[in-house]
């Protein structure tokens, strides 16, 4: 399964950040590993390596909180990825996308898994489905029965515990229930007895008929078997996940580059070729200045930002002034363009409003004439193409909505 990620750099004066734009490449998506309420999170984290006047590394990363997931559901991505650092030197920077990593964490709560769901119910045996709706309040309004000796249902879960909710009513079979494959209590289960051991006059639905000891967070079966030939109920499974701050490795992923993406480079210059505001400044963004680009006075001085020879991945930075040129390919080679501090210029600067860019890159600054590419505090960004490498997050296509499951 691949992802898609659009890198974009950006540097106003004394910060710089990178942001990740996150999306599927085809219809595989990552799935739900199990059973889980609404809140539970996908987290993303990439990793950039920064070179030159900024050493280390960023890590960009972005949570996306999900609905209620049974398995195989798809998973939404973070709408996106960010992390910046803070910039106190003049050189150019050179940033270089790695891998990602990506980790679930199961939101706290339980979720049932009803009967009708024969996808993750494994059923052995005789087993019939009933709907109830006129005369039993049962979940969901159905229920699955049985009269077979050792007619079975098995349920794998992700969990910390877990119950086995069906009817109490006269005359049932007894039951035997196994969690990983052995049986934790002692005894089997009698729905034919209420709460107190006594036998049952009626029927009465949705009763929990056994639940777990505690369990470890992590993948677990649970199993009832039918010991008679008399009838048995399976209403609901009934699963709970306790706070998990920190899931195993069977609930991450990590993805690597499938493709060689290059580098963008971006350039600092020092305090001497900043401009400023004072209107005598020959960079000055004034419209009066003469020595400012007019597209209907060309001059022989400036290079067109059309032009083939124009850098691929490059931006300029002084004060809070941004020139960037968008990249057309992914190569490396970079050329520094350094506005002159009198003269003629090949730069035209447009001021930030803001001085510091918040993350998420949104777009400042005066736009440019109709006639030339667009300016902004972005360097243009390059694609990349993560493939996954391992980890437990199931990769499927989203089931059919009227699939059983979790309601």
């Amino acid at each position: 399964m691949d992802l898609e990620a659009r890198m974009t750099p950006q540097v106003t004066a004394g910060r710089m950040d990178v942001r990740w734009d996150m999306s599927y490449k085809s219809l595989q998506r990552f799935g739900s590993p199990g059973f889980f309420p609404e809140g539970s999170i996908l987290s993303l984290e990439g990793v950039v390596k920064a070179s030159g006047a900024w050493n280390g590394q960023l890590e960009p990363r972005g949570d996306k909180t999900q609905g209620q997931l049974v398995p195989g559901t798809y998973l939404d991505l973070p709408e996106g990825l960010t992390d910046g650092a803070a910039l106190d030197r003049s050189g150019t920077i050179r940033f270089e996308p790695a891998g990602l990593s990506l980790k679930f964490t199961p939101a706290e709560g339980d979720v049932k898994v009803n009967s009708d769901d024969s996808t993750d119910i494994q059923y052995t045996g005789s087993w019939q489905w009933d709907y109830t709706a006129a005369k039993y309040d049962d979940y969901q309004k159905d229920i699955r029965w049985t009269e077979g000796l050792d007619a079975t249902a098995k349920l794998a879960f992700l969990g910390t515990k877990v119950s086995y909710i069906g009817r109490r009513e006269q005359d049932l079979s007894k039951i035997r229930v196994k969690i990983d494959g052995q049986e934790v209590t002692s005894g089997l289960v009698e729905p034919g007895k209420d709460s107190s051991g006594n036998p049952m006059t009626g029927t009465k639905s949705q009763e929990v008929l056994w639940t777990s000891p505690q369990l470890d967070y992590g993948p677990h079966t649970i199993e009832i078997i039918n010991t008679e030939s008399k009838r048995a109920y399976l209403d609901a499974f009934q699963v709970f996940i306790s706070d998990v701050p920190e899931p195993p490795e069977h609930d991450k992923a990590t993805c690597t580059m499938q493709n060689d993406p290059g580098a963008i480079d971006v350039t600092v210059p020092g305090g001497t070729t900043t401009p400023t505001d004072d209107p005598t400044n020959t960079n000055s963004p004034d419209p009066s200045n003469t020595n400012t680009d007019d597209p209907n006075n060309p001059n022989p001085n400036n290079p067109d930002p059309d032009d083939d020879n124009d850098v691929d991945s490059h931006a300029t930075v002084g004060g809070d002034f941004v020139r960037v040129v968008t990249p057309t390919t992914t190569t490396t080679a970079t050329t520094t363009v350094t506005p002159r501090s009198t003269g003629p210029t090949a730069t035209k600067y447009y001021r930030a409003q803001v001085a510091n860019t918040p993350s998420g890159g949104v777009e400042t600054g005066v736009a440019p004439d109709e006639d030339r590419p667009p300016y902004s505090l972005m360097a243009g960004g390059m694609a990349l193409v993560m493939g996954t490498a391992g980890g437990g997050l199931l990769l499927r296509r989203r089931r059919a909505e009227h699939a059983g499951g979790a309601q």
